[in-house]
């Protein structure tokens, strides 16, 4: 079981029972030492443990309400998003843009909306088996391919149902090491940039995928699936390794960078914070 299961699980477990101990006090206890003050002129307290856990009920509330159906932190823990996002960035993941769902499980809630192309989206990582060391990981991609869709990726370029994403090499090559290319990839209406390694060609041992060749693939979504690729395109474990992602491993979309943490320099990287994501 993953960190954030686990503390998705905790979450709600300490909000129900403090909740059943607030009710208890408020419309059982509370109501009988009233009563009792007002016989004996006497103030009536409730016990230590009942006001303290009453009173975190109305915080631990508020975090779960709005971490579970609101927003929700998530920090960037891999370079696979490179350049859009960076190695302790700690972005806010929109949970109500795809439906409301459980707090704990996928189930839904409410359905009322879903994801497009394009979109950077946070999900549960599809483990094949139960020894698979990403199973209940969280994972952050961007959205390539719809049920449905044709995928093809050749020559370090992204065609989806027969329309070619417009690449040009990027004004400025920052983040770029050496061998690569920062490039502005024009992918729908979404406008990025992306990392390519130009010499590359893809093992095909690195990713086992269905595609003989990280590099060169036509694939069709299946329906109800979806299709995830990172921005640092020849630095990504993504659905050209592992597969498309089920709808119901969804978390949310990615939509702002909160804090970004340098972890070599030791210092927050100020000109990240309030980054929208696109």
């Amino acid at each position: 079981m993953s960190f954030t299961v686990m503390f998705n699980l905790i979450l709600t477990v300490l909000t129900v029972l403090t909740g059943i101990i607030w009710a208890w006090d408020k419309f059982s206890s509370a109501p009988k030492r009233e009563e009792k003050a007002l016989a004996t002129g006497i103030p009536q307290k409730p016990g230590a443990i009942v006001e303290f856990f009453g009173g975190l009920f109305p915080v631990i509330a508020a975090v779960f309400v709005v971490r579970s159906f609101i927003y929700e932190p998530f920090r960037i823990p891999s370079g696979s998003m490179i350049p859009t996002l960076h190695i302790g960035d700690f972005i806010l993941v929109n949970k109500f843009s795809y439906g409301l769902r459980c707090p704990v499980g996928s189930c839904k809630i409410v359905d009322f909306g879903g994801p497009s192309r394009g979109d950077v989206v946070v999900f549960i990582y599809p483990a094949n088996n139960s020894r698979d060391p990403n199973s209940g990981n969280d994972f952050i991609k961007r959205l390539i391919g719809m049920p449905g869709d044709q995928v093809k990726y050749a020559n370090k370029r992204l065609t989806v149902n027969g329309i070619e994403a417009p690449l040009h090499e990027a004004k400025t090559q920052d983040d770029a090491r050496v061998g690569e290319v920062r490039a502005h990839e024009t992918f729908g209406s979404i406008e990025h940039d992306i990392l390519i390694r130009p010499d590359r060609i893809a093992d095909p041992f690195s990713c086992p995928f269905v595609q003989p060749n990280a590099d060169d693939f036509t694939f069709t979504v299946p329906a109800g699936q979806y299709f995830m690729m990172g921005d640092n395109r020849d630095g990504s474990n993504d659905s050209r390794c592992w597969g498309t992602v089920p709808e119901a491993n969804l978390k949310g979309r990615a939509d702002l960078i909160w804090m970004s943490w340098d972890h070599e320099r030791t210092r927050p990287v100020l000109s990240r914070i309030g980054t929208v994501i696109h």
